[in-house]
């Protein structure tokens, strides 16, 4: 063992047999099976992390002086990893390193901790562990991403709302407690659009996200980036006005003096995963970049916070993505894209992909809907293969994941240029002024 651990402090005693020999080590009890062991493994990659000034913080000040009206034309990419997560983030930080990006958040949606089976703990220490092996120093942003209310649980009966709304409540405190410092709450799912008026449709999402944004500023150790949503993603697009009803209610509800929202998620033409045809193929979508920009001014210039966030955007087409900027775009989340790489990578061993279809098929067959093809119902549903097939994708060869990793750098190498974050570990360096360390705990 290349590393001491004393009470709450670490040093790695050779760099060189740390990452050669320990890291390997410390990635398989964080992805094994024994809760114990992955606890144990988090908390000391936690601290190896820190010896090495690497820091889990929150956006939220650099947000508050987009709020002001300043790097307007910074969009920061929040990517998801479902498969390899390790992996991933050592491509997402070699390329951060070469281009100086430092304004970056990684993210797993709450669907996405069940199905690609990374708890908090898990998902937070892969990525600490990626930026030991790549040697990345800084602040590291961790996001909740579609922390959602299920609304057919939540409209079921008064017990099962009740039950929905505190299993969400855990989620928080377990999110938080892993250092998650960035939490989307989605009550998007409550809207009811029946509702004669635009205030009295989003009452409901208003009332909720306040509840649970209220609940994270109790807890919190560091002020956390909450963000809300006033659309389903993959409905109709959003307008001012639901955008004005849905955060004058939620300041309604939220507690005098306690800080609200940063950012708000809206529908632009989008949908997750992208429009999966018949073939299998992606659908080209046109994003209504005026409502984007539109959303983004009023949500800024009236109530001071950084603009509007946009999804399902990593399968658009590469000639849009530096438009995002243009409209003064917050956020942009990103994630299909980064799994179909790997899936669809010519590295990938053939029997693997075989297994990949083979999973989706023999497991989800409740997914397959009418009308879909097979094509379409593969493509939509391989994603949950992740978790089921976590350990064998991790046992690849390192000559393939090497490959694998050439390739999404080069994808996110790309994304960080034409969002505008490069060279931007100085101006979030200026901004980011907190950290918290399990040293102050």
């Amino acid at each position: 063992m290349n590393y001491l651990i004393e009470g709450n402090r670490a040093k790695i005693l050779n760099d060189a047999g740390f990452i050669n020999e320990d890291i390997p080590e410390l990635l398989n009890g964080l992805i094994s099976p024994d809760f114990e062991k992955k606890q144990n493994v988090y908390r000391t990659i936690r601290l190896l992390a820190e010896s090495k000034d690497i820091y889990l913080s929150s956006i939220y000040e650099f947000y508050k002086e987009k709020g002001k009206g300043k790097y307007l034309d910074i969009t920061v990419p929040a990517m998801n990893l479902r498969v390899m997560s390790y992996e991933m983030a050592r491509a997402v930080f070699s390329s951060a390193i070469e281009n100086g990006v430092g304004a970056f958040i990684f993210e797993i949606a709450r669907t996405e901790i069940g199905y690609t089976d990374q708890m908090p703990i898990e998902y937070v220490g892969s990525v600490l562990l990626a930026a030991l092996k790549e040697g990345y120093k800084g602040y590291i942003f961790i996001q909740g991403d579609h922390f959602q209310v299920n609304r057919k649980k939540f409209f079921a009966s008064e017990e099962e709302k009740n039950k929905e709304i505190n299993t969400l409540k855990e989620l928080i405190h377990t999110a938080i407690e892993a250092g998650f410092y960035q939490i989307d709450i989605d009550a998007s799912t409550l809207v009811i659009i029946e509702k004669q008026t635009v205030a009295e449709q989003q009452y409901l999402n208003s009332k909720y996200t306040a509840e649970f944004t209220n609940l994270i500023r109790n807890i919190e150790p560091i002020t956390v980036s909450t963000g809300g949503e006033i659309g389903e993603i993959g409905g109709k697009n959003s307008t001012v006005e639901e955008l004005r009803a849905y955060l004058d209610e939620f300041n309604k509800f939220m507690p005098e003096g306690k800080i609200g929202i940063s950012k708000v998620s809206i529908q632009t033409g989008t949908t997750h995963g992208g429009v999966v045809l018949p073939d299998g193929n992606i659908a080209r979508v046109k994003i209504d970049f005026d409502t984007l920009k539109t959303l983004s001014k009023v949500a800024r210039e009236e109530y001071g916070l950084a603009g509007a966030v946009q999804h399902g955007a990593s399968t658009l087409p590469k000639e849009v993505f530096d438009k995002f900027p243009e409209a003064g775009t917050a956020e942009i989340h990103l994630a299909t894209e980064f799994q179909n790489i790997i899936m669809d990578h010519d590295a990938l061993p053939s029997e693997l992909k075989e297994e990949i279809v083979s999973v989706v098929k023999n497991n989800f067959k409740n997914q397959w809907k009418e009308g879909m093809s097979e094509q379409q119902f593969i493509y939509k549903n391989r994603k949950r293969a992740a978790g089921i097939l976590k350990h064998k994708f991790y046992a690849l060869d390192e000559s393939i994941k090497k490959e694998l990793r050439a390739s999404l750098k080069e994808r996110f190498t790309f994304l960080f240029k034409q969002l505008n974050v490069v060279n931007t570990k100085n101006i979030i360096n200026m901004n980011i002024t907190k950290k918290y360390t399990i040293i102050d705990r």
